[in-house]
């Protein structure tokens, strides 16, 4: 994969913040704390869309005739949760 350089700009309390993440131990360098918070952030911003178009699919889809315990018997069904 291709990389591309950035330069970015900290505050000197997020400067230290990553500094001392670093000395955690925790990442060996700026941009592999920064390359860390992108990945989470793209990975909630698909959970998200995810979400979302569950939400969208629930309105489409009507109101239901069912009782909310057999919705919630279904849903322990389709889970594998013993009823």
């Amino acid at each position: 994969m291709a990389t591309l350089r950035k330069t970015i700009t900290v505050t000197d309390q997020q400067g230290a913040w990553i500094k001392s993440r670093i000395a955690d131990g925790d990442f060996t360098n700026d941009s592999e704390y920064l390359r860390d918070l992108i990945r989470r952030d793209q990975e909630r911003a698909q959970k998200i869309a995810n979400m979302q178009k569950l939400v969208t699919e629930g309105i489409e889809s009507g109101i239901s005739d069912r009782t909310p315990e057999q919705i919630m018997e279904e849903a322990r069904k389709s889970a594998g949760v013993d009823v």
